[in-house]
């Protein structure tokens, strides 16, 4: 049996409607372009009102309540008050009950009415005003001995002055170190790296200030005219140089071949300067204070070493005493190979 509904006959039924297709508008030629110029704009030649206010004598700060009272009473011609003072704190204070409790004792007895002595009438004592200027534009800030530098030289042609004569020891750049220091910095120096000698030179000399007081052994003095033990650590510079040249040997064998004959050498002793003595005793105690235990880590480890072989030397316990003491002996028994030049 058939359906009774026909798909068919039912799209049939449907209105079919074209669209029509959207006609052309003719568009002008010239398109009017928008105008620049702003409805609530000025024109170029009229400045805004508004620009710069900061020219206005309406924007500008009031005056001071003092400045105002000074400008008021030039008009008027009466006395009004000193701008050249600040406010004294008496003033500033007033009535306020916790901030004269925090002033010094000295301000809260001037307050008080403690004090014997009054300033002078006139005068303000504790003013918030800093120091006038004195003299020409200098500021004399209360300091002992303060003169301003005056700004015409003494000497024409010279704008600091002249050094004055004779010249300091250490006013060269070069010699400006303890010669002792100077010599005991290059002779610890490797590698050019005299930076890094400079700062064991300094805490060498920062361990002799803050050492214990040395005691001193009978058996082994000092050279003559030493100061007292106590006084060592008081000048680390003198307590190394006390300890250098303690020990520094006054003179050196040197062997001369075949002197004695048969190829044998012939033990010579020769007298030493003041410097190749020191710089052999600067190099014997290095040697000693590089066979010492190193008592903890970091850089300042050697300076450690070396400021105890010192103090051991100053004490008298260090074997550096008995290496000179040998050359000295074998210098006293080979006296006898010193040749003098003949007079003639």
């Amino acid at each position: 049996m058939s359906p009774r509904l026909s798909l068919f006959s039912f799209a049939r039924s449907i209105p079919y409607r074209p669209r029509l297709s959207s006609q052309w508008l003719p568009q002008p030629a010239t398109r009017a372009t928008p105008s620049k110029l702003r409805a609530y704009s000025n024109p170029a030649d009229q400045a805004p009102s508004g620009a710069d206010r900061s020219t206005r004598p309406e924007t500008k700060p009031a005056d001071h309540v003092s400045e105002e009272a000074a400008k008021v009473a030039d008009i008027t011609g009466t006395q009004g008050p000193d701008m050249e003072q600040g406010t004294p704190v008496e003033q500033v204070v007033k009535g306020d009950q916790e901030a004269i409790d925090k002033l010094p004792k000295v301000m809260q007895d001037k307050l008080k009415g403690k004090s014997p002595t009054s300033a002078p009438k006139g005068s303000r004592s504790y003013s918030t005003m800093t120091t006038s200027e004195t003299g020409s534009a200098a500021f004399d800030m209360g300091l002992v001995g303060f003169n301003s530098a005056s700004t015409v030289p003494e000497i024409p042609g010279v704008k600091f002055g002249l050094p004055s004569l004779p010249l300091p020891r250490d006013g060269n750049l070069k010699h400006r170190y303890d010669t002792v220091v100077d010599q005991v910095t290059n002779l610890l120096m490797r590698h050019g790296q005299k930076s890094i000698a400079q700062r064991n030179m300094s805490l060498i000399l920062q361990h002799l200030r803050t050492s214990q007081i040395p005691t001193i052994n009978p058996a082994r003095p000092l050279v003559p005219g030493a100061p007292p033990p106590s006084h060592l650590p008081l000048n680390p510079i003198l307590y190394l140089t006390l300890a250098i040249d303690s020990v520094a040997p006054l003179l050196r064998i040197r062997n001369q071949k075949g002197a004695a004959g048969g190829g044998v050498a012939l033990q010579i002793p020769v007298p030493l300067g003041i410097r190749q003595r020191r710089r052999t005793a600067v190099e014997w105690i290095l040697n000693a204070a590089s066979k010492r235990r190193n008592k903890g880590s970091g850089k300042g480890g050697f300076a450690q070493r070396v400021a105890d072989e010192l103090v051991a030397v100053v004490e008298g316990k260090s074997g550096v005493w008995e290496r000179r003491n040998a050359v000295h002996k074998l210098a006293v028994a080979s006296r006898a190979n010193v040749v003098l030049p003949r007079k003639r």
